[in-house]
């Protein structure tokens, strides 16, 4: 069994499909399902030695539930988005502490594991507040997207080729307000699990205290922001492609093993990314690594054992 080793603290980053996959009704049974097989990765990491904090994403459930909240409206207390966040950070991550607690009993492995609801800090005058890019919820054809946005006042938009889905404001983080608590777990040796679905968006009034904000915040920025509070050197960023591709969608589309930050940025800069799916993946990994951390992955949730061999993934670098 390895020993955790505080200099290799690394942050995971559980994509939305680690617990619904495209496809999928999104059930409870379903979605312990698949953490069954997801979090194999994350046993692997720890086999490896590393100090581990989890994150995740919550696309499709917070859909679901703006979907719940929708059809009760006029029969229960409306909820605003940033108390489904918080329903769903607990949520979620209570399954993912759970299926994981049980990997760890069936390995003999001594690691205790936690799951923190934490609030993120965005700025009240973030002009993205006033424009929805973020996809959230299931997808739709282009006419039942259109006659919802009619029904419940959605923004409705194309999601690349997958289809249409609803958009809601993503503010950009600058904090996790629970980070100082988090790096005090992780010096435990504990797993954490937090700022789960990009965290709990909150800004300051003009008092200074904290208000909830009706938005969504990229999980991955939100990663990036608590991997640096707690000082981790690695970031793994697990989705549901095995590289990043260059020129994804023509001729030329080339999967890509190696890319150093500066590159990255100039390609992210360049429009290679697509801002609704790998875009903010490539520039959670820049602040990353130009805020001190020394390398990131983006590789397959299903594959990271064959992408810590080099045989896939991509790793982009300082």
């Amino acid at each position: 069994m390895s020993v955790p080793n505080p200099t290799r603290r690394a942050v995971v980053a559980l994509g939305g499909n680690a617990i619904t996959r495209p496809g999928e009704a999104g059930t409870v049974a379903q979605d312990l399902a698949n953490l069954e097989r997801s979090l194999e990765a994350v046993v692997e990491l720890l086999d490896r030695g590393y100090e581990l904090l989890l994150t995740h994403g919550n696309g499709p459930q917070v859909g679901n539930q703006m979907i719940r909240v929708e059809l009760t409206r006029g029969k229960a207390p409306h909820l605003p988005l940033d108390v489904m966040v918080a329903d769903l950070q607990g949520g979620l991550g209570y399954m993912i502490e759970r299926v994981l607690r049980g990997k760890l009993r069936r390995r003999g492995l001594p690691q205790g594991v936690c799951c923190m609801v934490a609030m993120v800090e965005v700025r009240a005058d973030d002009p993205a507040l006033a424009d929805p890019t973020k996809y959230v919820g299931p997808f739709y054809g282009e006419a039942e997207a259109r006659a919802l946005a009619a029904d419940h006042g959605w923004v409705v938009k194309r999601d690349a080729d997958r289809g249409w889905r609803r958009v809601v404001p993503s503010p950009d983080p600058i904090a996790v307000v629970e980070s100082r608590e988090v790096r005090a777990l992780l010096a435990t040796g504990t797993i954490v699990i937090s700022a789960g679905g990009g965290g709990i968006p909150v800004a300051r009034d003009a008092a200074g205290d904290l208000v909830g904000v009706e938005g969504v915040i990229d999980k991955d920025l939100a990663s990036t922001v608590l991997a640096l509070a707690v000082g981790a050197t690695e970031l793994f960023i697990l989705t549901a492609v095995d590289r990043v591709m260059l020129d994804f969608g023509t001729p030329r589309a080339r999967p890509v093993a190696t890319l150093p930050v500066a590159e990255a940025r100039r390609h992210l800069a360049a429009g290679q990314f697509p801002p609704g799916s790998m875009g903010p993946k490539i520039e959670a990994a820049c602040r990353f690594l130009e805020g001190g951390g020394e390398r990131v992955l983006i590789t397959h949730i299903d594959r990271l054992p064959e992408a810590l061999a080099g045989e896939t993934g991509t790793w982009i670098t300082a």
